[in-house]
Order: C-alpha cells, then sequence, then structure tokens
C-alpha cells in the first residue's frame, strides 16, 4: 500500500524538504577542485547538526557516511573519503535527512569546470528528464506517466536510463512504496492521489544504461565506464499536481 499522508506529516516533510535543500545547496557551492570528498562529508555533518536534523544515510543497511559523493562513471553511493575532486569532474552529491521523524531526500550534479560538449549534454538532459517527471505528477494520473516522462527526456537527449536502481516513497522511512522506476509505458501502475510523497530521481548515462556494484559494496559505476549523472526531488502529490519538497 502508497502511503497517504495528512496534512501535519505533510508540513513536518516540507520541513526536512527544506533542510535537505538548504544543506544540498551548501555542499554544491563547496564543490572545487582540490576539495576532498571526505570534507564535503564533514560539512554535511555539521551543517546537519546545526539544523537539528540527522543523516538518514549514516548506518542505514551499514552505509558508513553522512552523505553520498559519486563521481563521473560513479552513478550513486560513492562513499566520501580521502578522493580529491578536479577540474573536469562531474560530481553527483546526495543528501539525506531525518527531521522530527519525517525524511528529506534530494540529490544534484555538479560540474566543475566542464567543457566537454557531451558531458554537458548529459547534465542538461538529466534535469530536465526529472523536471518532465515532476510536471507528470497529479492526482489520477498513472505512477507509469511520470516513469515514461522521464525516460522520454531521456530518450529526447541521447543518452541511457539507468534501469536497475529507481526513485522511492518516503516519509517516516526513507523508502516506502512506491517505487517509481525511470522507464515505462504511460498509464499503467497505481493511480496518483493527493497525499502521497515519493521521490523522483533520474540516473542518467551518457554511455549505455548496464551498472554494477564495486567491491565496496556499495558504489554503482556504469558497465562502460562513460559519465554518470543524478538528480532528485522529493514530491507530494496534490490535487492541482507535485508539490516539490526539496526545492531551494
Amino acid at each position: 500500500m502508497i502511503p497517504i499522508k495528512d496534512e501535519a506529516s505533510l508540513e513536518a516533510m516540507r520541513a526536512s524538504g527544506r533542510v535537505a535543500a538548504d544543506v544540498l545547496a551548501r555542499l554544491v557551492a563547496a564543490v572545487a577542485p582540490g576539495v576532498a570528498t571526505g570534507d564535503l562529508d564533514a560539512l554535511a555533518r555539521e551543517l546537519l547538526r546545526d539544523r537539528g536534523a540527522a543523516s538518514a544515510f549514516l548506518g542505514y543497511r551499514g552505509f558508513p557516511a553522512a552523505i553520498c559523493v559519486s563521481i563521473n562513471e560513479e552513478v550513486i553511493h560513492g562513499i566520501p573519503g580521502s578522493r580529491r575532486i578536479a577540474a573536469g569532474d562531474l560530481v553527483s552529491l546526495d543528501v539525506g535527512v531525518l527531521l522530527h521523524g519525517f525524511h528529506g531526500d534530494t540529490a544534484a550534479t555538479v560540474p566543475v569546470g566542464v567543457s566537454d560538449p557531451d558531458a554537458l549534454r548529459l547534465l542538461a538532459t538529466t534535469r530536465r528528464a526529472l523536471d518532465a517527471g515532476i510536471a507528470a505528477v497529479r492526482s489520477g494520473a498513472r505512477l507509469s506517466d511520470v516513469s515514461h516522462a522521464v525516460e522520454t527526456a531521456v530518450d529526447a537527449g541521447a543518452c541511457s536510463v539507468v534501469r536497475d536502481f529507481v526513485g522511492h516513497g518516503i516519509g517516516r522511512a526513507l523508502h516506502e512504496e512506491p517505487q517509481v522506476p525511470n522507464h515505462g509505458r504511460p498509464g499503467h501502475g497505481p493511480a496518483l492521489a493527493a497525499g502521497m510523497t515519493f521521490c523522483i530521481e533520474p540516473m542518467v548515462n551518457l554511455g549505455g544504461p548496464a551498472v554494477e556494484v564495486l567491491a565496496d559494496g556499495w558504489t554503482v559505476v556504469t558497465r562502460d565506464r562513460r559519465p554518470s549523472a543524478h538528480f532528485e526531488h522529493m514530491v507530494a502529490v496534490r490535487p492541482g499536481g507535485a508539490e516539490v519538497l526539496t526545492r531551494p
């Protein structure tokens, strides 16, 4: 069953979403050549603590960090550490927040002095795919309408959708029903209803869609080692469309 949030729960999720968006914005501003990914994790912990929030990721199924930092061919779940960001990198940041019992989750990919036209096309395509998915959300639509909108935007950008990982419902748990694939035929799956909350998160590759998990058990990389991008917003279904809960 897909949980339906009442107005009090939605207000709590707005608060967690604002914190997640604020922390992500501060991390994006801190990304620069020479910065260690572990320094970004330390900054995230400080920012969350200052806001009275906790990381939704730290300790989740054993994940060892407060945020995910994934670079270039790393799609998602990159573990921050000693690696330093370099000019030309695509740096994906994923922030999960727990505040007063409710979660917030958002992500963005940051270009660091990137001039390669294919990499810039990948970024633009992934942003458009997220916007297309959000635009497809409305009470009475089908969940696969969202998936299809994302996939159509990715296809238009001549990129590939990752199929092995998907978006997800969110609320008191970080991962709730429904799963939100980034591909599919329209008009299928459950009907969307006001009060549903979920994360739309296109994971898009410049090359093929295949991915694999590295030996650390977490970091997902493209099988062909070409770059990937990841953008995510947490949304609530409202009668007139989507309310984006993680808008900066």
